[in-house]
């Protein structure tokens, strides 16, 4: 019995593992490196100025115009609890479209693309940190280093989503 729940085991790890591999773009915020998928990726362009937007979270810095689209843009590091900093020249915003709806995230640095293989990935700490484990879906390995993969669908909660979506609207109008 023991021998067939390991079995299963090993089959969920995979199923799991599978479902995460493939190449990420890794970013910097403080002294972690994260990865984030590449599929959602539309544009990482520098850091620009933001209108902001009145009543929203304090990790929503406001609007950009984006060759004639306005996009919400958040700064991660307000969002995963961690201090802020003055932003500089290697401060990127990653445009991504999630939902079909366009979104900046400030980051620190972008790094490099990385492609991650099943058996260099593991699943999500159970254990608190300092980026909520609801974000992480699994932690990549490469070498020395160690990189928080991110679930950008669960970065936003769906109401975020809708509150974003309403101050880009109302920026347009």
């Amino acid at each position: 019995m023991a021998d067939a729940a390991a079995s299963v085991k090993q089959d969920d790890d995979r199923s799991f593992e599978h479902e995460l591999a493939g190449k990420y773009l890794t970013i910097k915020l403080k002294d972690e490196f994260y990865g984030v998928p590449i599929r959602p990726i539309g544009d990482i362009i520098e850091i620009q100025e933001y209108t902001e937007v009145p009543q929203t979270a304090d990790y929503v810095k406001g609007v950009i115009n984006l060759r004639g689209t306005v996009i919400p843009v958040i700064d991660l590091r307000k969002k995963f609890g961690m201090e802020e900093r003055e932003y500089d020249k290697k401060t990127c915003i990653i445009v991504v479209s999630l939902d079909e709806i366009q979104t900046g995230l400030i980051v620190d640095r972008v790094e490099e693309v990385l492609e991650f293989a099943d058996e260099e990935i593991d699943p999500a700490p159970s254990m608190s940190s300092q980026v909520q484990v609801k974000f992480i879906a699994g932690i990549g390995k490469k070498e020395d280093e160690v990189y928080i993969l991110l679930e950008l669908e669960k970065i936003l909660a769906e109401e975020e989503v809708d509150e974003l979506v309403a101050a880009a609207e109302q920026h347009e109008e």
